[in-house]
């Protein structure tokens, strides 16, 4: 086994404990304090959701997230997911005097998540282009043929994603970032330069559609982090939620 291998890892690498981040990707935002607590909220009866679990074959992004945020120093993540039911089961288990008195479960010790983070791939394409075609089409007679062969398993992935940022006490969106990540999947091309271990360019023929995504992820939250330091916040006169300025009859 070959730990740590640099070919399995995505753009989001290393590891988070409290404020302290280690081998963090160098290219993401980080923040001197945390902006508060944030809770993230996947949609799992999306169609996004549905095509990555079930036609990519990928997990959650939320673990993926999680550790970015952690990393990034900006927000201090609460637990809104399946991990509520291992925290209300200890609740449940110290209710029904299975636990011991000093352990502590007792009401108000959940800290509130001020914000959720809302994921969403807004576009995600396993073969944008090849450029076999067009290489063929340049080369004449059987060099035409082979070159359009070799061209033809060169692929483009592509994911584009987006990141939302609702305060949960007034129901306001606070943010929303874009994010965008291209690949070139050279494919059978590796083995014309020898074999998979020999080069850069050979590798890229096992690089899973999953790395693109968390690179989009990636890009989307540096962008939110990017616009969150410089936050304004927006004010309708008369206050939010009183009638607006558009008016009708």
């Amino acid at each position: 086994m070959d730990m740590g291998n640099l070919g399995a890892k995505t753009v989001a690498t290393g590891s988070a404990a409290g404020s302290n981040a280690v081998g963090a990707n160098s290219a993401l935002e980080h923040c001197p304090r945390p902006l508060g607590t944030l809770g993230l909220m996947e949609d799992t009866t999306s169609p996004w959701y549905l095509m990555l679990t079930n036609e990519y074959k990928l997990p959650s992004t939320v673990p993926m997230l999680k550790l970015l945020i952690q990393q990034s120093n900006c927000f201090v993540v609460v637990e809104r997911g399946r991990g509520m039911n291992a925290m209300m089961g200890e609740r449940a288990l110290r209710e029904s005097g299975e636990l011991r008195k000093n352990s502590n479960f007792g009401k108000g010790k959940m800290a509130a998540a001020d914000y959720a983070l809302v994921p969403t791939i807004t576009f995600s394409n396993q073969d944008a282009g090849s450029l076999g075609g067009n290489l063929a089409g340049l080369l004449p007679g059987a060099l035409g043929s082979v070159a359009g062969a070799v061209a033809g398993s060169i692929h483009s992935k592509e994911a584009s994603t987006l990141l939302t940022l609702v305060d949960n006490r007034s129901s306001v969106q606070i943010a929303a970032a874009e994010g965008s990540a291209k690949n070139m999947d050279f494919g059978a091309v590796g083995s014309l330069f020898g074999s998979r271990n020999n080069g850069s360019i050979s590798g890229y023929s096992n690089t899973p559609e999953g790395k693109v995504i968390v690179a989009a992820f990636t890009d989307a939250y540096n962008n939110m982090v990017k616009a969150v330091k410089n936050y304004k916040m927006q004010t309708v006169k008369g206050g939010l939620g009183t009638g607006g300025q558009l008016k009708v009859q």
